[in-house]
């Protein structure tokens, strides 16, 4: 599987939420929710463009820091920082794809300041009685793709991204309970640490 396809690519598959009727979220108060989350962690389930399934954790360190660990048996890795996207595959002995950040839709997200009221970023927004829905895409760049956020409310939480990459592969991530405010080190996201790691 191509693991960056497979992240960095939207199915529409909205988690049971159980919540009652809700509200629109402003876009001020989306910017204001990712701004603040600084750190997080959770369990993730991602569903592929082909209808496969993985699971595993993930690690978020804004700005421009994640790490994704895929469970058994795929042991793969995803890693973002320093401005580039890693792709280790547990399979090879070769060093990691890389590509970078800036092109990918989860960069929206990850950037230092998120600012979901500029001209032109979002696409879409929309509630549909559990959740409010977000599409954003790169102003100045719109062929790179597009990621849906889908929050709740009361507090605002992200649940989930659904990517469109720019063959139109599309991926989910639901997210489980984010746990914010750890204290991750550097070498948690550091692309050449793991590569070293790897290579012995």
């Amino acid at each position: 599987m191509n693991m960056f396809r497979a992240l960095l690519a939207p199915l529409v598959l909205i988690a049971s939420l159980g919540q009652a009727q809700a509200e629109l979220i402003p876009l001020r108060d989306l910017s204001s929710y990712l701004n603040r989350l600084t750190t997080a962690e959770t369990d993730f389930t991602q569903v592929n463009a082909d209808g496969s399934i993985a699971t595993g954790k993930l690690f978020i360190k804004r700005p421009g820091r994640v790490r994704f660990e895929y469970a058994p048996p795929d042991r793969s890795l995803v890693l973002a920082s320093a401005g580039s996207v890693a792709i280790f595959d547990a399979k090879s002995n070769q060093p990691p794809e890389q590509y970078p950040l800036r092109r990918t839709p989860l960069n929206l997200i990850l950037a230092a300041d998120v600012d979901l009221g500029r001209a032109k970023m979002v696409v879409g927004h929309v509630e549909d009685g559990t959740s409010t829905r977000v599409r954003a895409q790169d102003p100045e760049h719109p062929e790179y793709g597009t990621i849906d956020l889908v929050f709740t409310a009361d507090p605002v939480t992200l649940r989930q991204w659904v990517i469109t990459d720019d063959l139109g592969q599309q991926t989910t991530v639901i997210l489980g309970e984010l746990r914010t405010g750890g204290d991750y080190p550097p070498s948690l996201f550091s692309i050449d640490s793991e590569a070293e790691k790897r290579s012995n």
